[in-house]
């Protein structure tokens, strides 16, 4: 017998058992743990759903209501009962020429301020990434003050600045070569008051703007800027095809917000004129105030409204579309 065959092969211990475990923990089966997690965020969201409906739902609905009836001062003692009229009230509204004057200049309001809010916030946002520390930091506690300043308050100190009589925005203009406004009445025409009134509302839209954008700014890489200008690419190019593309989700909102906010105006307008808007200051929200409760018609006033509300939505919609599209690309 050979070395060979009198060799003994070692022994292999057994693979060690792992032991199952407890009952307690293991695995749920998954359908039940995908139906407990689709349901917390509904159970944390009931609350806000709960006020938001006692606290626009019902106002909505009674809008709704009212747009579809007789309603004026004899029903609102209770002498006469409400009586539904249908879409009368709706034909006579869309019917009237005013109130397609009024939308027009609605519209044109509001597209003024959007636009021109956005471009300065926009120029104020990329000068914000140029200056030093602590004048960054002063800006943006003079933009955050100004922000933050009641509407009533900055109204009276705009109606100060441009008073015919001792206005000091025509004082200043009075001092160029050949320019004299000492005495002249902004609010003498409606093109010039809504004017004055669209920088009240660009004064107080920008500071928001403004933040948001500088906080955007911050998230645009520095690397591709570089890359951009090292392949030859002009200031306006590496804004246009590095900088824009990364903030196109915040310029969506931020427009969309600024046309709800422009499209409802109402306390620059309504304390500016001294609670008694003239025809030719009348916006959406005034005229339909106007309506309600100067003229005593509040089932026209609200249907006005409900009218205004239509328009918001399909600002909305469009915001929706544009921010899914935004998600489907990224």
């Amino acid at each position: 017998m050979s070395a060979a065959d009198t060799h003994i092969p070692a022994k292999v211990p057994p693979p060690r058992q792992v032991p199952p475990p407890p009952p307690e923990v293991r695995r749920r089966p998954r359908g039940r743990r995908t139906s407990g997690g689709a349901a917390a965020p509904w159970l944390l969201l009931a609350p806000c759903l709960v006020i938001l409906a006692l606290v626009m739902g019902y106002p909505l609905a009674r809008l709704v209501t009212l747009s579809f009836q007789k309603f004026g001062q004899s029903q609102l003692w209770g002498f006469q009962p409400a009586e539904s009229v249908g879409f009368d009230n709706f034909a006579k509204v869309l019917g009237d020429g005013e109130f397609w004057a009024v939308v027009v200049r609605t519209i044109v309001f509001a597209a003024g301020a959007v636009v021109l809010t956005m471009v300065i916030g926009m120029a104020l946002a990329l000068l914000l990434q140029r200056v030093s520390g602590w004048l960054k930091v002063l800006i943006n506690i003079v933009l955050v003050a100004s922000w933050g300043m009641p509407v009533i308050v900055a109204t009276t100190v705009f109606k100060w600045l441009f008073d015919s009589d001792y206005g000091v925005f025509n004082a200043l203009l009075s001092k160029l070569p050949g320019v004299d406004m000492i005495g002249h009445n902004w609010f003498a025409s409606g093109p010039e008051g809504l004017a004055v009134i669209m920088l009240l509302v660009i004064w107080g839209a920008v500071p928001f703007v403004v933040i948001t954008l500088s906080a955007g700014l911050t998230q645009v890489p520095k690397e591709l800027e570089e890359a951009a200008r090292l392949d030859g690419a002009s200031s306006w190019g590496v804004f246009r095809f590095v900088t824009l593309p990364v903030l196109k989700p915040i310029i969506v909102m931020l427009t969309t917000l600024s046309v709800i906010w422009d499209m409802g105006v109402f306390p620059q307008v309504f304390v500016m004129r001294n609670g008694h808007p003239e025809p030719e200051f009348q916006v959406l929200n005034t005229y339909s105030y106007d309506r309600a409760f100067v003229v005593n018609d509040y089932a026209q006033g609200s249907a006005i409204a409900l009218i205004t509300v239509l328009l918001l939505l399909g600002v909305v919609a469009v915001y929706m579309r544009q921010m899914l599209k935004i998600g489907e690309v990224e």
